[in-house]
């Protein structure tokens, strides 16, 4: 029993030494220390003069996932633009605003920046657009890590909302 109580008295005196010694300076008041790190800084920063990924254009690009090829009749299907209008309100305005950036890319003019290919494929499967279109990753590096939330939407739906983008010029 005696060398039980030796044992747990070293042990608490061992813990105790180990804890002590380091002492922290207390101040009157509060303060804020408002340096910034430049290391930190410096490795998110790109190091090329390139375009943003929201200005790029990339016309050629269809993107990756099961939309291959969508012509677009020259007049706009009015129907189709009240569905989608009704569409990106319930499921796109918490991300996208129509006249500004915000969490994600403004729409307006989107179509004389992305194929309908590329914007379609994005709505429908944005995640897979993520990890493997370049430019899709690139704007998601630019809206600071927001990926697109996948809304699962129809293509009927997607087809939509592309139409309704098409009066956002």
């Amino acid at each position: 029993m005696k060398i039980n109580f030796a044992i747990l008295c070293f042990l608490i005196s061992l813990f105790l030494v180990s804890c002590g010694g380091k002492q922290e300076k207390k101040s009157d008041g509060f303060s804020v220390d408002r340096t910034k790190s430049t290391e930190q800084t410096e490795a998110t920063t790109p190091e090329t003069n390139e375009v943003p990924a929201s200005e790029r254009i990339t016309l050629d690009n269809k993107g990756v996932g099961q939309i291959k090829n969508l012509p677009l009749d020259p007049e706009i299907n009015m129907e189709m633009v009240e569905a989608g209008g009704a569409l990106f309100k319930t499921n796109c305005t918490a991300c996208h605003k129509i006249d500004k950036r915000f969490i994600g890319p403004s729409p307006t003019g989107i179509l004389k920046r992305r194929s309908p290919e590329w914007i379609m494929n994005m709505i429908l499967d944005p995640q897979l657009m993520v990890e493997q279109d370049r430019c899709a990753k690139d704007l998601l590096v630019e809206f600071n890590g927001a990926a697109m939330a996948n809304q699962n939407i129809t293509v009927e739906e997607a087809r939509s909302i592309l139409e309704y983008f098409r009066t956002l010029e």
